[in-house]
């Protein structure tokens, strides 16, 4: 039987049927789901049981992972010590190694939530994240929904005049300027240092689509050749207008679901829980794009001939 697809919206995120991705999946489903997330962005496996390599295997359909940066798997571990599990899954759960809810001052949780501010994933490293792929082992009975907003509708929704003035613009992400932004900034030089800031476009052309997007995260700090107080007011008032109601998908969790967004073109953001009473364990793999946001820019305008700032 071949996989079923039932669009959440026309064209923003989509729940996906018929398959069991604990298998390895046939030419003509691969080709089908891909199909789907470069349309929808946004897909939703409901009732998957996956072992953390069966969770891997499907991710790397999608491109290379992205391996555990130290400086950010040392505070996702904050003071829990070193829990057991696969190098290429990113902890995204409220427990530490006891399998117990994490304390009040732990500094993984001060860490984590930075994840309740629109993100991207990954926009701070130089080479970001394509795609991520989350897993849902344990949840919290109420509370702890994901929000996605489409960044493509949004920039799809700019005035002219609006989208010709992002085209050019490079901006800088930092992991400290978003932990800052929550009060966070406990972080040792020698840790700054091992990731400095990167540098990504404000507008992406997303390849398998021929759709631009704006390329918007909590870790933007500053855009080039911009004051930074101009600058930030840009960002903010972007942000505020990509994630307006009518761009943005909730989901609310079921165990053993498996969501996949597209980091190129959407922004997320987790909803509180109470996670000092439940327990939430939840996986992410994550895929590597092919290259820097400047460096694919610049090549697709030499592909079609346009210069590109």
């Amino acid at each position: 039987m071949a996989i079923s697809i039932y669009p959440i919206t026309e064209n923003f995120a989509a729940e996906v049927g018929d398959v069991d991705l604990s298998q390895p999946l046939t030419t003509e489903d691969a080709s089908a789901i891909k199909e789907a997330f470069w349309k929808y962005a946004v897909l939703v496996f409901p009732d998957q049981h996956l072992s953390a390599d069966q969770h891997v295997a499907f991710a790397r359909e999608f491109g290379p992972l992205e391996g555990e940066n130290p400086t950010i798997a040392s505070y996702r571990k904050g003071d829990a010590g070193e829990k057991p599990g696969h190098s290429e899954l990113a902890d995204v759960s409220n427990l530490d190694q006891k399998n117990e809810v994490w304390s009040s001052g732990s500094r993984a949780r001060m860490f984590h939530l930075g994840n309740q501010l629109w993100h991207t994933d990954s926009s701070f490293h130089h080479v970001p994240a394509r795609a991520s792929l989350l897993y849902a082992r344990e949840i919290a009975p109420i509370g702890g929904h994901t929000e996605f907003a489409d960044e493509r509708a949004a920039y799809d929704a700019l005035p002219e005049s609006t989208r010709r003035r992002l085209e050019s613009c490079k901006v800088e992400h930092s992991i400290f300027h978003s932990r800052a932004r929550i009060g966070y900034t406990e972080f040792p030089e020698a840790e700054r240092q091992a990731l400095p800031p990167a540098l990504q476009v404000l507008v992406r052309t997303i390849p398998e689509s021929g759709r631009k997007s704006l390329y918007l995260a909590a870790h933007a700090a500053r855009i080039l050749d911009m004051p930074d107080a101009e600058g930030q007011a840009l960002l903010e008032e972007l942000i505020e207008h990509a994630t307006q109601r009518q761009f943005v998908y909730t989901h609310r969790w079921r165990q053993h679901d498996l969501v996949m967004w597209d980091n190129r073109c959407t922004m997320h953001r987790g909803r509180e829980f109470d996670d000092l009473r439940w327990k939430r364990n939840l996986k992410r793999a994550t895929v590597s794009d092919t290259a820097n946001s400047v460096e694919l820019a610049k090549a697709q305008a030499a592909r079609s001939g346009e210069s590109c700032v």
